[in-house]
């Protein structure tokens, strides 16, 4: 999560990359990209934000970012005789916009008085869901809900998705891993991240804590990883 002042107001950038291959190579991986998006928010952010319509540019560097790491965790791998590769799922909260760019299957979640999500997953259950083959139901008990069919680092190529929208006061933004919403459903995370339930920052912490272990109570095995966002 990266924070900044300018002109145009403040600026915030925040990052769930969901390493694989294991717990060292998973953390090469994410890491990789983390950093990555690190430096294009301290070089060449100022830029972006001077621009007066910079969807097109900032999703442009986006794509080179990923391509770049792509090809370097590739090449690493093949040096180390090993596979590697992370989810991808940044959101931008700038001027009044955020702007989405995502591989894998991490999401981000939009909350009103509803919840929504913003991205779609790279994933063979999305595919057969799409396709008609599999229901949601069906996706989430589905032994192959974990099976990418692209993610930064493994495969022969990546192509990022990218979404953007008006950000408006008093909403909430959720990011999170796979391992976060196996095992909880939708009305859960709306009562606990919604808005209403939001109301201070101490507040969104203890409510993102206890949605988390709930996750453990009930077993989940995967990593998980959360980021809440309220806009003011």
């Amino acid at each position: 999560m990266m924070e900044a002042e300018s002109d145009a107001g403040n600026i915030l950038l925040t990052v769930i990359c969901d390493g694989m291959g294991g717990l060292a190579k998973g953390e090469v991986a994410s890491s990789t990209v983390i950093e990555a998006f690190i430096r294009w928010f301290e070089t060449d952010l100022p830029h972006i934000v001077a621009l007066p319509d910079p969807e097109r540019e900032l999703f442009s560097d986006w794509r080179k970012i990923v391509q770049s790491c792509h090809q370097r965790i590739l090449s690493y791998s093949a040096a180390q005789r090993i596979t590697m590769g992370t989810t991808l799922n940044a959101v931008l909260f700038m001027r009044g916009r955020y702007y989405i760019v995502n591989v894998g299957d991490s999401r981000a979640y939009h909350l009103t008085d509803s919840v929504r999500c913003l991205t779609k997953d790279h994933s063979y259950v999305q595919r057969e869901i799409d396709m008609g083959r599999m229901t949601p139901e069906e996706a989430l008990v589905s032994p192959q809900r974990s099976v990418l069919l692209q993610c930064v680092g493994a495969g022969e190529y990546v192509e990022p998705e990218f979404f953007c929208g008006d950000l408006r006061p008093g909403e909430t933004y959720l990011q999170c891993s796979d391992g976060f919403r196996h095992v909880i459903t939708d009305a859960e995370i709306y009562q606990y991240c919604s808005p209403a339930a939001s109301t201070d920052e101490q507040l969104m912490l203890d409510n993102i804590v206890y949605l988390t272990n709930l996750n453990k109570y009930r077993r989940e095995r995967d990593n998980i990883t959360v980021i809440l966002v309220k806009t003011e």
